[in-house]
């Protein structure tokens, strides 16, 4: 890949200089536990490469590859040339960036991907990965991760977080702020019987404390398409006690549950001093011919409408007036459409002695694309303040993908180079390299040094 993608103006090239060696820190993706666990060490490219990336297999369905040969019985390399074959069909995406970046970043190769070469490619770099050891201890050496959080649920086993230290879990608490009977078994044989609210919200807070033992620092609550936040009317008592009981609440009364312990979860985490992160606007189920297939998590989620302003600002007033406080809160937007909404909230809330209590999170999923970073730049300057943006994160399941890091790294260098020509930003040069440096790295790096 040209050394100068992205880069559009000299003072970019130069601003770029100053952060492309800044070590990574990665607050939230989706990295297997079970090879984190193992250290495992990849000797197949589709394994390492196509198999966890749900953003290749949304393009090859979009290209009509037929889904045996995305996530059916086609062998690996039927399923890498595929792959390959759909790949001079995607300039424009950034995935034709994203693919350069990834083939040549960990593997040296610099060929453009076509069904020709699938196989020349594909036997290269397995040839690569049995003369090299690559291992996810390997691949944060090369990418210089200095800090990692993959997702877990408070019912996951912890001790691959007590044999490292630059890996730590996140929290992701949907399942536990919309309980179910089978989440509340696995927790009480983790912690102690579950007979009531009460005794659960008591194992939510011994689950807590474990994860803080190994330097959880982030939690995790999607609010997705149709989010409505409630005040607690007094009956979530029983609403729990039906769950208990195997019971299939309503809408309206799982809304009202959830709410209930998301407002619990909130005030814990900010006991704890931990980040939350809310995510919101997903459209998560749309064809239920894909998620019978694929998986959940298959990547034909979609955008959803613009998030309930009066919910969000409810929630997080209530939060702010119980006894611990608003935790730090990022909120990342899948609709572009509430960048603004979003960002303005960041003065909205705010704690004495705290800088960015509320900011906003990057460009996330759908939007984690150069123009949905200079959008998003766009509203955080204009709205909120750029000094408090907590940087990049990749939200992914595949190692390689530390490289869009660097690409927004490229994107945010561009984006300010470009403003800073037209002098449209009026400060020195200086005061610009030390904002980057801040955005790209030191924000991030200071919430998980926090009470270290």
């Amino acid at each position: 890949m040209d050394r100068s993608a992205l880069l559009s103006t000299n003072t970019a090239h130069s601003l770029y200089e100053t952060v492309k060696d800044l070590p990574i820190v990665d607050y939230h993706n989706h990295l297997s536990l079970a090879d984190l666990r193992a250290n495992t060490r990849f000797t197949d490219l589709y394994e390492l490469w196509i198999k966890p990336d749900p953003y290749k297999h949304r393009a090859m369905r979009m290209c009509g590859v037929e889904e045996e040969r995305i996530t059916g019985s086609a062998s690996d390399f039927e399923k890498f040339e595929a792959w390959c074959g759909v790949y001079p069909r995607l300039i424009g995406s950034p995935l034709y960036i994203w693919t350069q970046m990834e083939l040549q970043s960990v593997l040296g190769i610099t060929e453009l991907p076509c069904k020709e070469n699938a196989k020349a490619i594909y036997d290269a770099a397995n040839l690569y990965l049995r003369e090299h050891t690559l291992t996810p201890e390997r691949i944060f050496e090369q990418f210089k991760v200095e800090f990692a959080c993959p997702c877990v649920s408070a019912a996951d086993e912890l001790s691959v977080f007590q044999t490292t230290s630059h890996v730590a879990p996140s929290l992701r608490g949907d399942d536990v702020a919309l309980p179910s009977l089978d989440g509340i078994k696995k927790l009480e044989t983790l912690t102690h019987p579950i007979a009531s609210l009460d005794d659960y919200k008591d194992a939510l807070s011994v689950r807590l404390d474990a994860l803080q033992k190994v330097g959880c620092k982030f939690s995790d609550h999607a609010l997705d398409n149709g989010f409505v936040y409630l005040a607690d009317d007094g009956k979530n008592d029983a609403r729990f006690a039906a769950v208990r009981r195997g019971e299939k609440l309503s809408d309206a009364d799982a809304r009202a549950l959830c709410s209930y312990l998301l407002t619990f979860l909130c005030g814990e985490y900010a006991k704890r001093n931990m980040t939350v992160q809310l995510h919101i606007g997903a459209q998560r189920f749309t064809s239920t011919r894909l998620r019978t297939l694929a998986g959940a998590a298959g990547g034909f989620a979609a955008i959803g409408n613009s998030v309930c302003i009066a919910s969000l600002t409810q929630m997080l007033d209530t939060l702010e007036k119980a006894a611990y406080g608003l935790p730090r809160m990022i909120l990342f937007t899948l609709n572009p459409a509430d960048n603004a909404m979003l960002s303005v909230l960041s003065g909205s809330f705010t704690k004495d002695g705290v800088a960015g209590l509320i900011t906003q999170g990057p460009a996330w999923w759908w939007c984690d694309h150069q123009s949905g970073m200079n959008e998003m730049l766009e509203n955080a300057a204009t709205f909120g303040l750029l000094t408090n943006f907590v940087g990049m994160t990749t939200d992914s399941r595949s190692f390689l993908s530390f490289v869009r890091h660097d690409y927004f790294r490229r994107a945010l260098c561009d984006w300010i180079g470009k403003k800073y020509e037209q002098n449209a930003l009026c400060c020195p040069m200086a005061d610009l390299e030390a904002l980057l440096q801040r955005m790209c790295y030191q924000n991030a790096k200071d919430i998980i040094s926090e009470g270290v």
